[in-house]
């Protein structure tokens, strides 16, 4: 029985080798039939046909090799570290990827120090620099199959865990038990922490890493060790707040506009207006990377909660009078660092800025948001059929009409929204495009978290959904992701904590304005 798909190629192969002379054969035989021959003297020519078929029977031969090459399973590590050579699309040779593999774990030899770790992790990084893309990916490999725990030593402490449960034993066995789910992989990305451009060597390794990961599963392990490890290095209790303004270095305000995220710096006189006197920008830096600042935080202090971006990006407005802001309004948050993706800060980023915010503006009483919905758009061209179900008779009847098709379909609906800022505020397709924006942001969850992006990140910080707004963002950036709505997301400091846990519980903390138009 044939059980991996490499040997059944291989058996295909001799098969249609074989095959192809008893085919000739059969055609010398056949009346009338003449069999092509290829020359057997010099300068003799061959006939087309013959020509024709040995080009088949190449063009076969290479197909299938092709097809062998493709499905063939990669070897690992360790298969190649025992080889003599390289196969197929391996970039290192076997030789080559011992070498490296002896380098990796000269970093982490038990009688090597700290330092010494970290000046041979630098060697190693400074390899990486110049190699290519195949062969860095070669190295992740190896830290991730041969630095992995011990699996032996894992089973028997946690056996032994299992059996000291509820005796003066158990202390020292859960001891045993985190010691042996320490991988060495752990203690040598440490290594690669220390020497001084270690945190950067880390972040863009892992940037460079994570759109592989689901072409590549093996990769997996690596990965999650970079979450957990920066997840710790990372901690806002860590993190250094700093304000930028018009008088901060050139350097990093060039920075704020290469790495806004979410609403795009169109000149010099739009970064001054985004520093202006009314508005706060702060940065938060990590001791390790100095210069580079891991997240930008927009603010604009005015008096009420915002319900549109346009004025806050309106260049020729005048400053807003200081005195009479009660109101903070988180319009941008940008992430700068790609190899951070994944690492949550928690509410203690917001918390942060809120404490900062309140200590030079004693009258602000409310923190809001004004954001962007950025996946609303995508979803409802796969919902709207589902929420058209929703409606009663009677609103669908009205529906209909106001697209001009009765029973309404997703398309018509789908057709209708894409004029949304054309809509006038009593259209039956206004209310119902802020209906299911509503379900969307207040009840559509994925493994018990929120499906859009930016909601995942606000709620999960404790924030509920407060209000939508028509028309909040009518760039084309704007109508592409959310037919021009914008959400705000209210962060009321006294109940974090209880907003969280309902949205652990499976239950998206709204307003009541946002529970009516859900219509549940």
């Amino acid at each position: 029985m044939i059980t991996t798909t490499p040997e059944w190629i291989s058996r295909s192969v001799s098969r249609l080798r074989s095959a192809a002379p008893s085919a000739d054969k059969s055609a010398d035989k056949a009346p009338g039939k003449s069999a092509e021959k290829l020359p057997d003297k010099p300068g003799e020519k061959p006939s087309d046909k013959a020509v024709d078929k040995t080009a088949k029977l190449a063009g076969l031969d290479k197909t299938v090799t092709d097809v062998a090459a493709k499905v063939a399973v990669p070897r690992s590590t360790h298969e190649r570290l025992q080889a003599t050579l390289r196969r197929g699309q391996e970039s290192l040779s076997p030789r080559a990827l011992r070498r490296l593999l002896a380098d990796l774990q000269e970093v982490v030899a038990p009688q090597v120090s700290e330092l010494e770790g970290g000046r041979r992790a630098q060697a190693v990084a400074q390899w990486y620099a110049k190699a290519e893309p195949e062969e860095r990916r070669d190295m992740w490999l190896l830290m991730c199959e041969q630095f992995a725990p011990d699996a032996t030593r894992f089973k028997s402490a946690r056996q032994r865990y299992e059996a000291a449960a509820g005796t003066a034993e158990e202390g020292q066995a859960e001891i045993s038990l985190r010691r042996a789910l320490l991988s060495p992989r752990t203690r040598l990305l440490q290594r690669f922490s220390v020497f001084p451009e270690g945190m950067r060597f880390l972040l863009d390794l892992r940037a460079e890493l994570l759109p592989l990961l689901k072409a590549d599963k093996r990769l997996l392990a690596l990965d999650a060790e970079l979450e957990h490890l920066f997840s710790t290095w990372f901690d806002v209790a860590f993190l250094e707040l700093r304000r930028l303004s018009w008088d901060s270095p050139a350097s990093l305000i060039e920075k704020l506009i290469k790495y806004e995220a979410v609403h795009d710096i169109r000149s010099w006189a739009d970064v001054k207006n985004r520093l202006d006197s009314d508005r706060r920008c702060y940065g938060f830096f990590h001791p390790r990377l100095p210069n580079e600042p891991l997240i930008f935080v927009e603010v604009a202090l005015v008096d009420r909660i915002s319900n549109s971006i346009t004025p806050l990006l309106d260049e020729s407005a005048a400053a807003a009078d200081l005195n009479k802001a009660t109101t903070a309004i988180f319009y941008s948050i940008s992430n700068t660092q790609t190899g951070l993706r994944g690492v949550s800060f928690g509410d203690s980023l917001i918390k942060h800025v809120v404490e900062t915010l309140t200590a030079d503006f004693p009258r602000l009483r409310t923190f809001a948001t004004l954001s962007p919905i950025p996946g609303f758009r995508s979803w409802l061209g796969k919902h709207a059929g589902a929420m058209l179900e929703r409606l009663d008779d009677k609103r669908r009847t009205e529906l209909g009409r106001a697209v001009g098709f009765e029973p309404p379909q997703a398309t018509h609906l789908l057709a209708a929204c894409d004029k949304a800022l054309e809509l006038d505020a009593k259209s039956p397709v206004r209310q119902m495009l802020l209906e299911c924006a509503a379900y969307y942001l207040g009840r559509e969850l994925q493994e018990g978290k929120p499906v859009d992006p930016v909601a995942r990140f606000h709620l999960g910080n404790g924030a509920r959904v407060e209000r939508l707004n028509w028309a909040g963002d009518p760039s084309n950036k704007g109508q592409k992701q959310s037919y021009g709505l914008m959400v705000n997301y209210l962060y009321d400091i006294k109940r974090i904590d209880k907003h969280r846990s309902l949205l652990a519980q499976g239950k998206v903390p709204v307003s009541g304005d946002i529970d009516s138009l859900c219509r549940d």
